[in-house]
């Protein structure tokens, strides 16, 4: 039969191997394509990567420009100094800047330098994501002394408001002033080429103390540090700290300004200074949130305007750029800090003229923080490797060892826009029983006084000024204590409980005195409800003294929590004086 099994078998067999190896070369083919296209793509996209949308920072040339920052702050606030807000709304006459000394480099007890070192503690401590929270513990818990926002945000940090609420401008009659600004050098030189690094540290210590344009001038002051490590042309340093805070907010008008003027007046740094003057001194509605409205100016804005001076007009110059920050006036130690940091951070230590470096002390300590010159250079090259690859960079070799930090380019996402003058809600931040009890700087101590004038009472909440405590003697009494507001918003509180008798009539009797040219309000509560406010001052006493009484006969039979407050009430010689505080009862 033409039918036979075994040979159409033999057939089909020979068929299906030859169509197999037809299939596996073809799979062969198709995958070696594959493979090669992706590693085509693989290529273009490194290429691309390393090229476009990373910078590339020797970890050397990082240390030798990051305390080239350093120092160029301590340069500029040792140079400027002498003539701190001695020329408000007047540019300084050549012949008075201070001649140049290589000892003033030694700048260890400026509040430009020292407060920074409190937030490097808590980053070397805590880590980059540290909360907001324990930063506002560490700054409470800070011993040097302190002006204007920084003391403001330190005061209600230690009274119990926790941040953001503690820069928050219904607590902060200083929250748009320049205190951030002057302290936020730190952030750009661990972040560089991070501008979203130097935004969010903002958020985090900035808003300790300030609040809108306030907080916006340490955010660009920190932005133009970490361009600083990649760029030299100043007026691209500018720009990129700019982009780091809300465009329609005033602070950025103004160093829109500031760049528009420059190019109008390229040669004449004394006609930009005047058109700042004119609309940032002078005008009203640039000053909405000034702590002061006469020619005393700390506004960031102001200031920050004189930092961007100094560096446009500095020519790439030290000197030039230091002076010219300077002779603007107003803040003229912390401006030329800022830009004489900036500059020296695009040039190097290495490369910086020996007369800033000769003097340098090693050992010297910045005031009541751990840090020395050479401790600070170890903490920021530690927190800088933390950064980078917490934004998603890495540390490689190069052909001779030596490392590189790869850090990938970030276009700058500024904060919400807000401005002190409107501000937002509150967050209704408190710190805890837990946390409070982590803060044990503050109030001033002087129970001991009170024991001697009042046994048994308590005090709390004491500032420090006017040197409170023990009399021997005032205005014909012996014996006198005398206290200080906390801050301009909280008041120092005697208390004690008491149980008021019954079977009589019980009032409280004190003396209240105050201090010539100064007036105060005293309150008395008892369990939390005001019984009585009044005034001590010139026209309520005699002598500087007025006996004051309260009725406390409807809570005979009860235990009462009584509290006298030494409130304030325009900041100018606020002390109480106490004299002779009992229970009577009859």
């Amino acid at each position: 039969m033409w039918y036979n099994p075994g040979y159409i078998g033999r057939v089909a067999g020979r068929i299906g191997a030859s169509f197999r190896r037809y299939v596996m070369r073809r799979v062969i083919t198709l995958v070696l394509l594959v493979g090669m296209v992706l590693l085509a793509c693989s290529s273009c996209s490194s290429v691309a990567f390393s090229k476009e949308k990373v910078r590339r920072l020797p970890a050397g040339e990082y240390a030798d420009k990051m305390k080239a920052g350093w120092i160029g702050q301590m340069a500029g606030v040792g140079w400027g100094g002498p003539t701190e807000f001695r020329w408000k709304g007047k540019i300084i006459p050549e012949d008075r800047m201070p001649k140049w000394k290589p000892k003033m480099i030694n700048q260890f007890n400026q509040d430009d330098i020292y407060v920074e070192m409190t937030f490097m503690r808590t980053l070397e401590l805590y880590g980059l994501d540290v909360s907001i929270r324990q930063a506002g513990i560490d700054f409470a818990n800070s011993g040097y002394r302190l002006w204007h926002a920084n003391r403001a945000g330190r005061d209600n940090l230690r009274n119990g408001i926790a941040p953001p609420d503690s820069g928050h401008p219904k607590f902060n009659n200083h929250a748009d002033d320049i205190d951030y600004q002057i302290e936020a050098d730190y952030a750009g030189l661990i972040a560089p080429g991070m501008p979203n690094l130097v935004i969010e540290l903002g958020e985090k210590f900035g808003r300790l103390m300030n609040y809108g344009d306030g907080l916006y001038g340490g955010q660009f002051v920190g932005g133009m540090y970490a361009e600083a490590f990649f760029e030299t042309d100043m007026v691209k340093v500018v720009k990129a700290g700019l982009a780091c805070v809300p465009a329609k907010s005033q602070f950025a008008e103004c160093i829109r300004d500031v760049m528009k003027w420059y190019k109008a007046n390229p040669n004449d740094w004394q006609k930009t200074w005047q058109l700042i003057e004119d609309k940032y001194q002078d005008n009203p509605a640039y000053r909405r949130f000034s702590c002061k409205k006469d020619d005393f100016n700390i506004d960031a804005k102001i200031n920050a305007a004189y930092i961007v001076m100094g560096l446009l007009y500095g020519e790439g110059d030290i000197d030039k750029t230091i002076i010219i920050s300077t002779r603007c006036g107003q803040d003229s130690d912390c401006n030329p800090a800022n830009s004489g940091g900036i500059l020296c951070t695009t040039i190097g230590f290495s490369k910086l003229p020996d007369k800033f470096k000769s003097a340098l002390n090693p050992e010297g300590k910045f005031s009541h923080t751990p840090y020395t010159v050479p401790r600070l250079i170890e903490v920021s090259e530690e927190i800088v490797r933390q950064a980078v690859k917490r934004a998603g960079g890495r540390i490689e070799k190069d052909s001779s060892g030596e490392e590189v930090f790869v850090i990938p380019v970030q276009k700058a996402r500024p904060s919400r826009l807000e401005q002190c003058w409107e501000p937002g809600p509150i967050a209704n931040s408190k710190f805890t029983d837990a946390e409070m009890a982590k803060i044990t700087a503050g109030a001033n101590d002087i129970s001991a006084a009170i024991k001697k004038v009042a046994p048994g009472w308590k005090v709390s909440k004491c500032g420090p000024d006017m040197n409170p405590g023990l009399r021997d003697e005032y205005k014909g009494r012996k014996n006198v204590l005398v206290t200080h507001p906390l801050n301009r918003n909280t008041g120092c509180v005697l208390s004690k409980t008491v149980k008021i008798p019954t079977g009589g009539k019980s009032r409280l009797s004190l003396w209240a005195g105050h201090h010539p040219g100064g007036d105060w309000d005293l309150i008395v509560k008892a369990n939390g409800e005001q019984l009585l406010k009044t005034t001590i001052g010139e026209k309520t006493t005699t002598n500087g003294w007025t006996l004051v009484e309260v009725d406390l006969s409807r809570f005979a039979g009860k235990e009462v929590k009584l509290q006298l407050v030494n409130q304030p009430t325009g900041w100018q010689r606020e002390a109480g004086y106490w004299h002779k505080i009992k229970i009577i009862t009859k």
